[in-house]
C-alpha cells in the first residue's frame, strides 16, 4: 500500500463523518502521488504528511447569548488553526447553520495550499459557527459576535492567527468582532482582517477575491490564446465573490448571464446589472427576487440549474459541491471551454475529473479563490506599517499575485509531467513549500 493511501485511510478512520475533509485530504493526496513516491522513505520517515493532514490545534467552544426576545441562545463555535510552517494561521470565519468541525477542517486544509500559493508568510487555519446571521437584527449579530469573541481572543494575535471574513462574516461582523477584541486586549492590532477603511482595513479588500479570481482566469486563457472579451459566463451565487466576479468580468468585455442564491438562480440575457445586484444584495439582503422585478430581460428560476445555461465559461462562486457530475456534463454538453472555482471546492471530484477528461480548462479555488486572503496579507503589511495604500497600489499587488500564481501552478504541473492539469499543479506547488518549511524545521 502507497503512503498516500495509508495516510488517507488514517484521516478518514480518525475524522469520522467528515466527507468534505475526507474529500479535501483526498483529492490533494491522490494528486501529490507522484512526488510523494519519488521521496517516500524520507516522507514516511518524518510522518510528514501525517503531520499536515492532521490541525496544529482544533479548538472548540460554546457562546451563550441572548436575542431580541430576551431568549438565550447557544451556538457552537471552532477555530482549526491548521499549519503556520510559513507564517500566523490565516483564514476566514465562517457563519452559516451548515458549520461543523468536518467543514472547518476541509477549509483549513484547502487554506494551507491556497496561502503557500500566494507567495506571502501566512499559514493556513479556519473557523466559524452554526449561528445564523440571515434574519437577525443588528443587535443580535453584536451580542453573538461580541460573546463569539470573548472566547476566540485567548487564541488570536496579530503574530499568532489573523481570522477574517467568510460566508455570513461581512464588514459589520468583523467590525464587532475587532471592537470587542480591542476591549478586552487593550490593544490595537492587526488581528482581523476585512475591517473597515476606517479602522485599520485595505482598500480593495471587499473586491478582492472576485477580481482575483478574473485576473487568473485572464491569465489562464491568454495562455491558451483564447479572448476573454465578447465570451460568455455563468457565475454562481450572489455574495461578495460573485458580485465582484460579475463586476471584473464585464469590466474585461465579458458578458456573465446567470447569478444565484440558495433559493434560486437568476438568468439575464442583457448581463447581470451589478448596481442592481449590489443593491438587492448588499444594501436590502433581499433575495434575488426583488432583481427580477427591476430588471425586465431577466428571469427567475427555483432550485438548482444555474450551469444549464450555454456559456463559454463557468465560475461557481457560491459553496463547497454545488457543480455536480450532471452539471459538468451539461456543462460539457454546451461546450464550456474554462472552469475556475471562486468558492472553496465548490466542484465535486466526480465533476472536475470528468471536465478535465473532457478538455476543459479547470483551475481549483485554492489557486483562483486565492485573491481574497492575498489582499488580507497585505492588509497585514500594512497594518504591521501603519500604512493605508491606495486602491491601485492594491490591486496592482493583486494582478501580480494572481498572475503568479497560474505561472507557478501551471510549471508545477508540468514539471511532474501533468501539463495542464492545474489540479495537480496546484497541490504540487503548495505541497513543496509547506513541506519544505516544515522539515526545515524540525519534528514539532
Amino acid at each position: 500500500m502507497s503512503y498516500t493511501t495509508e495516510v488517507l485511510e488514517r484521516v478518514i478512520a480518525q475524522n469520522p463523518a467528515q466527507p468534505e475533509f475526507h474529500q479535501a485530504v483526498k483529492e490533494v493526496l491522490e494528486s501529490l502521488e507522484p512526488i510523494i513516491s519519488q521521496n517516500e522513505e524520507v516522507y514516511r520517515k518524518d510522518a510528514l504528511l501525517e503531520r499536515l493532514t492532521t490541525p496544529d490545534r482544533q479548538i472548540l467552544f460554546r457562546v451563550a447569548w441572548i436575542d431580541d426576545q430576551g431568549q438565550t441562545q447557544v451556538n457552537n463555535c471552532y477555530r482549526v488553526q491548521f499549519n503556520n510552517a510559513i507564517g500566523p494561521y490565516k483564514g476566514g470565519l465562517r457563519l452559516h447553520p451548515s458549520v461543523n468541525l468536518g467543514i472547518i477542517k476541509f477549509l483549513g486544509f484547502e487554506q494551507v495550499f491556497k496561502n503557500a500559493l500566494t507567495g506571502l508568510p501566512i499559514g493556513g487555519g479556519k473557523g466559524g459557527s452554526d449561528f445564523d446571521p440571515k434574519g437577525k437584527s443588528d443587535r443580535e449579530i453584536m451580542a453573538f459576535c461580541q460573546a463569539f469573541m470573548t472566547e476566540l481572543m485567548r487564541y488570536i494575535g496579530q503574530d499568532t492567527d489573523v481570522p477574517a471574513g467568510d460566508i455570513g462574516t461581512g464588514a459589520r461582523e468583523i467590525g464587532y468582532l475587532f471592537g470587542q477584541y480591542k476591549r478586552l486586549k487593550g490593544t490595537y492590532e492587526g488581528v482581523l482582517t476585512g475591517k473597515g477603511l476606517t479602522y485599520g482595513g485595505s482598500l480593495a479588500r471587499t473586491e478582492a477575491t472576485g477580481y482575483g479570481l478574473l485576473y487568473l482566469v485572464l491569465e489562464l486563457l491568454r495562455d491558451h490564446q483564447i479572448d476573454l472579451a465578447g465570451k460568455r459566463i455563468a457565475v454562481s451565487g450572489s455574495g461578495n465573490v460573485a458580485i465582484y466576479a460579475i463586476e471584473k468580468a464585464q469590466q474585461l468585455g465579458a458578458k456573465v448571464v446567470t447569478c444565484s442564491d440558495s433559493s434560486g438562480w437568476v438568468y439575464d440575457e442583457a448581463g447581470i446589472d451589478v448596481d442592481l445586484l449590489k443593491e438587492v444584495k448588499e444594501v436590502k439582503r433581499a433575495r434575488l427576487t426583488e432583481y427580477v422585478k427591476q430588471r425586465s430581460s431577466a428571469t427567475y428560476h427555483e432550485g438548482k440549474g444555474v450551469w444549464s445555461v450555454k456559456v463559454d465559461i463557468a465560475l461557481p462562486c457560491a459553496t463547497q459541491n454545488e457543480l455536480d457530475l450532471a452539471d459538468a456534463k451539461q456543462l460539457v454538453a454546451n461546450q464550456v471551454l474554462a472552469v475556475a472555482e471562486g468558492a472553496n471546492m465548490p466542484t465535486t471530484l466526480e465533476a472536475t475529473k470528468y471536465l478535465q477528461a473532457q478538455g476543459v480548462l479547470f483551475v481549483p479555488g485554492k489557486a483562483s479563490n486565492a485573491g481574497g486572503v492575498a489582499v488580507s496579507a497585505l492588509e497585514m503589511s500594512q497594518n504591521s506599517g501603519r500604512l493605508s495604500w491606495s486602491f491601485e497600489k492594491v490591486d496592482q499587488e493583486l494582478q501580480k499575485i494572481m498572475t503568479n500564481i497560474y505561472q507557478t501552478i501551471a510549471q508545477a504541473a508540468k514539471e511532474v509531467g501533468c501539463q495542464g492539469n492545474y489540479v495537480v499543479g496546484a497541490n504540487v506547488a503548495g505541497f513543496k513549500k509547506v513541506a519544505e518549511a516544515m522539515q526545515a524545521q524540525g519534528v514539532y
